[in-house]
C-alpha cells in the first residue's frame, strides 16, 4: 500500500517493519493461541483493533505447564506462579489493549542495546535480558514460553549464558531476528550473522537456522524496496530452503481457513507456521491491514505469526500501510527515540 505511485522510504520501511512487529503481535495477544476459531469469534468476534484479553481461555494449556526455578536467581514467574496450573487461565491476562507479548517486550530490550552499544553485542543483550528475566515487575505477562525456562534451567546449573540455549522448533524466536535485520540493512553479511547469532542465544538448531535466514533474506529484499510477493516467489523458485516446497501460488485462490487449518497447521512449529507466514505474506503483500486482521482470525500462534508478517508487511509498505489507529494504539511503541534504528 503506497501513496499514489510513490514507494516508501527506507526510513518508512525500516520503521514500518518495527512498528509492524508489534502490531502484528499486539493485534493478536487478545486471541493467541485460540485453535477453536468458533470460540474465539464467540468470546471476540472478528478482532480489527487492539482489544484486552480476558478470562476463562478456552484452550489455555497453562494447567499442565510447569517451571521450578533452582533458586532465586532463576526465578522467572515470580507473582504470576500462582496462575501455573490453573485452568482457563489467558495466557497474557494482565496486558492492555495494544500491549506486546513477552517475545515482543524482548525485541525492544534488543533495539534499546543497538541503539546504546552502536552495534550487535550478544553479552550486553544477554545481561539486560537475564535482569529483565528474573526481576519482578518488569513485565506482566503470565505465560513464559519453553526456550526461556529451558534457557534459565541451564542457567541455573551454572552453564554460561551464551551457551544456554537449546533445540528448537517455535515460532516464537523469530521476532528477535527483525530488529536486526532493520539494524544492519545496508550490510547484509553483517545482518544475517547477527541475526542467527542472537535466534541461537535462545533457540538453536537447524530448523530455526534455516526459518531465521528466510525471514533475514526477505526483510533485507524488501527494505531495499523489493516487492515482497515476488521476493517470495523468486525464493521458491530456488528452492533452497525447506519451508519453499508448498505450492504458495496454487494456494492463493483458496480460503485462508482452508490453507491455514486444513493444509497447514495454525500451530506454533516452524515448519506449518513460516509457511503460513510466507502464503499470508504473499496474498496480502500490498494490502497490509487485511493480512493482520486475516492473520489475528486463523487463530493458533497467530501472535508470532503476527510480529514476523507484521514485520515484512511494514517493510513493504512504510508506515503509511498501517492504519492511524493501531500506530496510535501501541502501547509501547517503537520510536524515533531509537533514531540509530531508523536513519
Amino acid at each position: 500500500m503506497t501513496t499514489g505511485n510513490r514507494s516508501p522510504s527506507q526510513a518508512s520501511r525500516a520503521q514500518g517493519a518495527l512498528t509492524g512487529l508489534c502490531i502484528g503481535d499486539a493485534l493478536a495477544m487478545p486471541v493467541h493461541w485460540y485453535y477453536d476459531r468458533r470460540a474465539l469469534f464467540r468470546d471476540y468476534g472478528r478482532v480489527q483493533d487492539f482489544l484486552k484479553p480476558r478470562n476463562p481461555h478456552p484452550d489455555s494449556i497453562l494447567w499442565r505447564s510447569r517451571y521450578t526455578p533452582s533458586s532465586r536467581k532463576t526465578d522467572i514467574l515470580h507473582d504470576q506462579a500462582q496462575y501455573w496450573g490453573q485452568r482457563g487461565i489467558h495466557y497474557h491476562q494482565f496486558l492492555e489493549p495494544g500491549e506486546n507479548t513477552l517475545n515482543v517486550q524482548l525485541c525492544r530490550l534488543l533495539m534499546e542495546s543497538l541503539h546504546e552499544k552502536g552495534c550487535y553485542d550478544p553479552k550486553d543483550y544477554l545481561e539486560r535480558y537475564i535482569h529483565f528475566m528474573t526481576t519482578p515487575g518488569m513485565h506482566r505477562d503470565t505465560y513464559i514460553e519453553e526456550c526461556h525456562r529451558a534457557f534459565f534451567q541451564r542457567y541455573g546449573r551454572g552453564i554460561p549464558p551464551e551457551r544456554c540455549g537449546t533445540e528448537e522448533k517455535h515460532i516464537g524466536g523469530l521476532p528477535g531476528v527483525v530488529p536486526l535485520g532493520v539494524f544492519y540493512r545496508n550490510d547484509p553479511r553483517e545482518a544475517m550473522d547477527a541475526a542467527l547469532t542472537h535466534l541461537a542465544l535462545t533457540h538453536k538448531g537447524t530448523l530455526m537456522e534455516a526459518a531465521g535466514r528466510l525471514v533475514v533474506e526477505l526483510l533485507l529484499g524488501t527494505l531495499e524496496g523489493g516487492h515482497l510477493g515476488e521476493l517470495i516467489l523468486q525464493a521458491v523458485s530456488r528452492r533452497q530452503s525447506p519451508f519453499l516446497t508448498h505450492p504458495f501460488r496454487r494456494w492463493l485462490d483458496l480460503a485462508d481457513e482452508t490453507v491455514v487449518g486444513e493444509i497447514l497447521s495454525s500451530a506454533c512449529y516452524v515448519d506449518q507456521s513460516v509457511p503460513t507466514v510466507l502464503y499470508l505474506a504473499m496474498k496480502y503483500a500490498d494490502r497490509p491491514e487485511e493480512g493482520l486482521i486475516a492473520n489475528t482470525n486463523l487463530g493458533g500462534d497467530n501472535a508470532y505469526r503476527g510480529a514476523v508478517l507484521g514485520a515484512l508487511l511494514g517493510a513493504a509498505n512504510g508506515m503509511e500501510g498501517f492504519p492511524r489507529r493501531w500506530i496510535d494504539g501501541l502501547l509501547f511503541p517503537p520510536s524515533s527515540s531509537i533514531p540509530s534504528l531508523f536513519g
